[in-house]
Parts: structure tokens; C-alpha cells; sequence
């Protein structure tokens, strides 16, 4: 008899159950779906929708000018790094022309979206909350050998 008719129909997915190992549960496995239903590949550490959380809030952080671009350096192609280059050097000329302090924002990071278009590609909308707006961060990454690599992204 197949261990899988014995597990209860209502149990989600992502709960381990009687055929599906504990160690798969925890990891994330391949098989791991989206809110919209698609397939999530895995890769390596960290999983997408981590990486897609710690980039929003790093890329609001960079351009409030608290934190440094190089600190994601590794984490995003050349062109993303030029593009956040430009946009840290205009908000830094803002800043400095209105005199303002350099604070680390207050924010809270929503859960990402997550979608896969093709193998080894994630496309996610992750939305920052901070006391007077709202924004959402739009980050495609693409597999670049063994770990992901941000492509695009877009803050809104």
C-alpha cells in the first residue's frame, strides 16, 4: 500500500504529513508553490522569498542613505547596481540640499508574492510599509550558478 493514501486529505501542503519527510517540510523543497500556484525553484540559501524580503528592505534602507550599496554587491547584476547607484547619488544630493539627517527608516516587510515565470526565474512584489507611505518593490531574480542574482528591481 502506498504510504501517501494514508495521509489525512485536509493536511496542507506545506505541513509535514506521514509521506512526506520532516526534513523536506523544513526545507522548502522544490515542489514548494507561490500564492498564484507556480513553481518556486530552489536553489540554494537563501530561498527566494527570504533573499526577496532582506533586498526591499535593504534597497529602501540604501536609498535613505543608511545603509551601503556595496552590502549587496553580490546579490544583484550590474546593471541593478548601477541603477541604485544613480537613484543613492540623486537622493543624497536631496539630502543635502534640504539638510536632512540621515535616519535608518522604520518599516515593516510584507510577505512576498511570488511568481515563476520560466525555470530558474523568480519575479516578486514585496510591500514596505513605513509611517506615512507605502511602497512596493518589484525584484526579478534569475539563477547565476549556484544562488541568486537580482536582475531588476524597482521601487514604487
Amino acid at each position: 500500500m502506498d504510504p501517501r493514501a494514508l495521509a489525512p486529505a485536509t493536511a496542507p501542503a506545506d505541513r509535514p504529513t506521514a509521506a512526506t519527510p520532516i526534513c523536506e517540510a523544513h526545507r522548502g523543497g522544490a515542489n514548494r508553490s507561490s500564492r498564484h500556484g507556480g513553481e518556486i525553484p530552489q536553489i540554494g540559501d537563501p530561498s527566494p522569498s527570504t533573499l526577496c524580503s532582506n533586498l526591499a528592505r535593504s534597497v529602501v534602507e540604501i536609498l535613505a542613505g543608511a545603509r551601503s550599496l556595496d552590502q549587496i554587491g553580490r546579490w544583484v547584476s550590474d546593471s541593478v547596481y548601477v541603477h541604485l547607484l544613480r537613484r543613492t547619488m540623486l537622493s543624497a544630493r536631496g539630502r543635502a540640499d534640504s539638510a536632512e539627517d540621515t535616519l535608518r527608516p522604520r518599516m515593516q516587510i510584507g510577505e512576498p508574492v511570488i511568481s515563476s515565470p520560466s525555470e530558474g526565474v523568480v519575479e516578486a512584489v514585496v510591500l514596505v510599509h513605513q509611517p506615512g507611505r507605502s511602497r512596493a518593490v518589484a525584484i526579478r531574480l534569475e539563477r547565476h550558478r549556484t544562488r541568486w542574482r537580482a536582475t531588476a528591481v524597482n521601487v514604487l
